[in-house]
């Protein structure tokens, strides 16, 4: 594995585990001591865990993971969701992404497809944003024209949040919000982690005509800390093919349709 993936994995056993001792990181990563040191103290650096005598430990803020660390856990499925999304984009359409590792992803997808498609180069698609990594991946498409929400960026998703945030949503018209989630509560709803982030996204659910959910299976049955909407306001979810098929009756039971992307290798 790269570096990358080396210190997402590590992040993860950190977070599973709660302390790890240099031991425990060699026996399980396959590195060298050395390289474990490393890698602990850039985590550390970076404040996502706390450096203990031979080890590490989680803090408060080792669930806030940045995207940089995130992306590559779960990249195959977060890749079959964003193509699946795409799918579902007309020529002319207006559609809206919040942050996230798959809404990222499906940012990229748009970007590929649009290039490819001569069909959107005459009626163009607008992407409504809250995500300056998304925004900044599109605006040298000449195919997409890009509306970016004001706001305060949180480094964690690269979502702009706050009041400002919202202030241009209520005067824009969405046709489909594709709406990235950290947790997928069977009875519920969807929720994030974050309440500043659930704000803002509670608002483009409202302008949008229809909100799809999109979320690797992982998302699916689990919890986070705020809630962004009821069952009643999402259409559709797609996810991929790992997702349980009791968890897909109980959310068809919920009125939701759920689209099962299709695994392309």
């Amino acid at each position: 594995m790269n570096r990358q993936e080396r210190l997402s994995a590590l992040l993860d056993l950190v977070l599973e585990r709660k302390s790890l001792h240099i031991d425990e990181i060699v026996q399980t990563l396959g590195i060298s001591p050395a390289t474990a040191r490393r890698d602990l103290d850039f985590l550390a650096n970076q404040q996502l865990v706390s450096r203990t005598r031979g080890g590490a430990m989680a803090n408060p803020t080792s669930g806030e993971i940045p995207m940089r660390f995130r992306m590559v856990r779960y990249s195959d499925a977060k890749t079959q969701v964003a193509r699946a999304a795409v799918k579902l984009i007309k020529p002319g359409d207006v559609v809206a992404l919040n942050g996230g590792t798959t809404t990222t992803e499906i940012g990229t997808e748009i970007g590929l497809t649009m290039a490819a498609d001569f069909a959107f180069a005459s009626d163009v698609i607008t992407v409504v944003t809250n995500a300056v990594n998304i925004a900044n991946d599109l605006a040298i498409r000449p195919q997409v024209r890009v509306v970016l929400s004001g706001g305060v960026v949180h480094a964690r998703s690269y979502e702009l949040v706050g009041p400002l945030a919202t202030l241009i949503l209520p005067h824009i018209s969405v046709d489909k919000l594709f709406l990235g989630v950290t947790g997928i509560d069977l009875h519920s709803g969807v929720f994030t982690d974050n309440e500043n982030e659930a704000a803002v996204n509670q608002a483009l659910v409202h302008m949008a005509r229809e909100t799809i959910v999109v979320a690797d299976s992982s998302k699916v049955g689990a919890t986070a800390f705020a809630k962004i909407a009821s069952w009643d306001s999402v259409a559709a979810i797609i996810t991929d093919s790992e997702v349980a098929p009791r968890d897909v009756a109980m959310l068809e039971s919920r009125g939701v349709n759920v689209i099962i992307a299709e695994n392309e290798h």
